[in-house]
């Protein structure tokens, strides 16, 4: 895997938002939008996923966290890929904490593809994080939940979804949505009206906004 591309706090860092890109993107392609909304004392790290062959896309090789076979709700899906990828995104996590930033001050997120690895990283991690942003994504192995939870009910979730996505049904985002509130207790799910799959300036702004309400919500603890 490249390095990842990292945006340093401008201010003593005390807090983390690791965020995963698109398929067939690179850590490039988010780190300027995310530099532009984030609090300074946050570091953002935008990692690059592995070049591997993607089913969907007749075997081409591209950046991608994990095997897609289908984007059909009920379709099979590469268990082995996804718990590899769920892995490395742990390991990001524990980096950090290692270099002295608590769990519940790192914000996982991530765009299509890379939101869904979001989701499923920050439910099986063993401690509480400051939140989850799901952007244009869905929640992988959801047959396995919530058995396959292991963090605390309260992670809050913030999850986005533009109802004219042509990619990743709205309706898949709707659904992962419902299936979340029903063993989380922190789940939003705000949709777009008109966007299609890609992010807005309406759905940043938001984003900034929730991010600073979690950590504003951490400070004191």
């Amino acid at each position: 895997m490249s390095a990842p591309v990292i945006v340093e706090a401008t201010v003593k860092q005390t807090a983390t938002l690791i965020f995963m890109h698109g398929l067939g993107d690179t850590g490039h392609g988010w780190s300027s939008a995310l530099a532009a909304i984030r609090p300074p004392f946050m570091k953002v790290i935008c990692p690059t996923a592995p070049t591997q062959p993607v089913s969907l896309n007749a075997g081409f090789r591209m950046p991608s966290w994990f095997d897609l076979k289908t984007l059909d709700i009920g379709g099979p899906e590469d268990e082995p890929g996804i718990q590899a990828a769920r892995d490395s995104v742990h390991g990001m996590i524990q980096k950090e904490v290692s270099a002295g930033i608590p769990a519940n001050r790192i914000v996982l997120g991530g765009f299509s593809q890379g939101g869904a690895l979001a989701l499923y990283s920050a439910l099986t991690y063993d401690q509480p994080l400051a939140g989850v942003v799901a952007l244009s994504c869905w929640l992988p192995l959801h047959k396995q939940f919530p058995d396959a939870k292991v963090n605390s009910d309260d992670v809050p979730i913030f999850q986005a979804h533009g109802d004219y996505d042509p990619v990743v049904p709205y309706k898949f985002g709707q659904l992962s949505a419902s299936l979340l509130k029903s063993f989380m207790k922190n789940v939003t799910f705000k949709t777009y009206s008109g966007l299609s799959h890609s992010s807005s300036d309406d759905e940043m702004d938001d984003v900034k906004d929730i991010i600073s309400k979690w950590q504003q919500k951490t400070n004191h603890l």
